[in-house]
């Protein structure tokens, strides 16, 4: 446990910006999953139209670096590929 006054203090900032990281990491899967969900359900213009949205809560969150730069475009990429490739 942290013995000074600013170990306690900085513990108890770590806790707490650790769950709202946790929060934006939600976010983020909750967008991925719309967009995917939008996809299986086969209409290209939802989907394209829940991508538009996802993109920028993907972006936003690679912003704060809750997620690499790299894993946000990985999605995006993918996403954008699937909906290409509908019929």
């Amino acid at each position: 446990m942290a013995n000074s006054a600013q170990a306690r203090k900085r513990a108890k900032q770590a806790v707490k910006q650790g769950q709202h990281n946790a929060s934006l990491r939600s976010e983020l899967r909750t967008a991925i999953k719309k967009v995917a969900k939008a996809i299986e359900a086969g209409d290209k213009a939802a989907a394209q139209a829940v991508f538009q949205e996802s993109t920028s809560v993907v972006d936003s969150i690679a912003d704060k670096k809750i997620v690499h730069k790299n894993k946000a475009a990985r999605h995006k990429s993918r996403l954008s590929a699937a909906i290409k490739a509908m019929a």
